[in-house]
């Protein structure tokens, strides 16, 4: 079963990140799924033991609002025992909602992977790529 990459992205910097987690994903043996949120159920998402989440800062560093805020919302009940990847880019401010988001789904009884996620500030540079190509090896071992 493919290894699922589920992004939101609007200038094509979370896009970037969600590529390069499926690049690891497939070096480490397996197949990668990269789908825009819009694509997923959150309930079929929850199924699966292991998959990536990216999403990049909006407003004042929160997770997009019109898709994204309502597929977590969805999904937040249903990770228990997950292993999640999360990864994103910004353009300001310090990181601030992707600390929120692990806090989130920490709380939810969810693992990150990595212990905190992978974060850009605007386009991924090749030390953001190079992470997030990990963070999908190491996804895929799950």
């Amino acid at each position: 079963m493919a290894v699922s990459v589920v992004y939101w992205s609007m200038t094509g910097n979370t896009e970037a990140m969600a590529q390069a987690v499926a690049e690891g994903i497939k070096e480490a043996g397996k197949e990668a799924s990269v789908l825009t949120v819009d694509q997923v159920n959150p309930t079929e998402l929850a199924t699966s033991e292991a998959f990536a989440l990216g999403c990049p800062a909006m407003g004042d560093e929160v997770l997009e609002e019109g898709e994204f805020e309502p597929f977590m919302e969805a999904l937040e009940g249903k990770i228990m025992g997950k292993k999640i990847l999360l990864f994103g880019s910004y353009d300001w401010g310090d990181g601030e909602w992707m600390r929120q988001w692990v806090e989130r789904v920490t709380g939810a009884g969810a693992t990150v992977i990595g212990g905190e996620g992978i974060i850009a500030n605007n386009a991924p540079d090749d030390a953001a790529k190079a992470a997030c190509r990990n963070g999908g090896k190491e996804l895929a071992s799950v």
